[in-house]
């Protein structure tokens, strides 16, 4: 009886233990922080690069979500990074749109948390237009954020308009990389980012983007402005997002953020995952 009495009392303590690890969690959970995301099951991210770049340009941010036990896609967008033996006067902004929908569709992706950076946001916002339920969240991490019916060419900073109108006269089919570095960014890491830039394919500044509203009925969205980056849509469209109930944030990082602040990004991504 004895043994018996002792082997029950040691359940009961067993219990007792996972009961507060299990109440520990939930405090997490409830307060949203990157912790709380840790606690739970593996997450799904699709990141999508910017102009000139590829999916290489997440190698840190896929590297420390990958430790965590996160499961990270990073596509090239056709003509660009190592596809750019793949460039094209037939790349439109549906090509991109494509790139990254048949991956989601043929990787059979579900609760995936999107991220864009810059021209990225592009393809993404119309990304949840063909995959809408398999998109928990989406990120736009100083990215662009049209509208419907909207071209690159209206959005375009007045260099790179000036940039795709120039090669357009010259019969070309893209405009040469003008990769974005800050004094914040290691030298290493500036040398890494221009000897890896491709040309942009013009031909995904021309056509309208057409959007019913499915980026906006996504369950969780966030905004991140990279405040040591000066660009007035991008102040634009984080404005729009707080105003709509967005979750937003500031870092004080230079364009490239994946690049700059890892650690944070990492931390805020985990933290708004599907």
């Amino acid at each position: 009886m004895t043994k018996i009495k002792e082997m029950e009392s040691t359940r009961r303590r067993a219990l007792i233990s996972m009961g507060a690890l299990g109440t520990a969690a939930g405090l997490l959970a409830a307060r949203g922080g990157p912790a709380a995301a840790q606690t739970g099951a593996e997450k799904t991210f699709v990141l999508v690069h910017g102009a000139y770049g590829g999916g290489y340009v997440w190698k840190y941010i896929a590297a420390r979500l990958r430790a965590k036990g996160h499961q990270v896609f990073t596509p090239t967008l056709t003509g660009l990074g190592d596809k750019s033996h793949l460039m094209s006067k037939d790349i439109r902004l549906e090509t991109h749109v494509l790139d990254i929908v048949n991956l989601i569709k043929w990787e059979d992706l579900r609760n995936v948390t999107l991220v864009a950076h810059s021209y990225g946001g592009w393809p993404a916002s119309a990304v949840p237009e063909h995959v809408g339920t398999a998109i928990g969240s989406i990120v736009f991490l100083d990215a662009f954020m049209p509208r419907n019916g909207q071209t690159g060419l209206d959005l375009n900073s007045p260099p790179s308009r000036q940039a795709v109108l120039d090669a357009l006269k010259r019969g070309e089919v893209s405009r040469p990389p003008t990769p974005s570095t800050s004094d914040r960014m290691s030298e290493a890491d500036r040398n890494w980012l221009q000897a890896r830039a491709t040309p942009q394919p013009i031909g995904v500044s021309l056509d309208p983007i057409k959007l019913s509203g499915a980026r906006d009925r996504i369950a969780k969205k966030a905004y991140i402005r990279a405040r040591g980056f000066s660009n007035p849509n991008f102040d634009s469209f984080y404005d729009a997002c707080k105003a709509s109930g967005w979750t937003v944030f500031d870092l004080p990082s230079g364009h490239n953020v994946q690049v700059e602040m890892p650690d944070q990004l990492t931390d805020i991504l985990l933290t708004i995952a599907a």
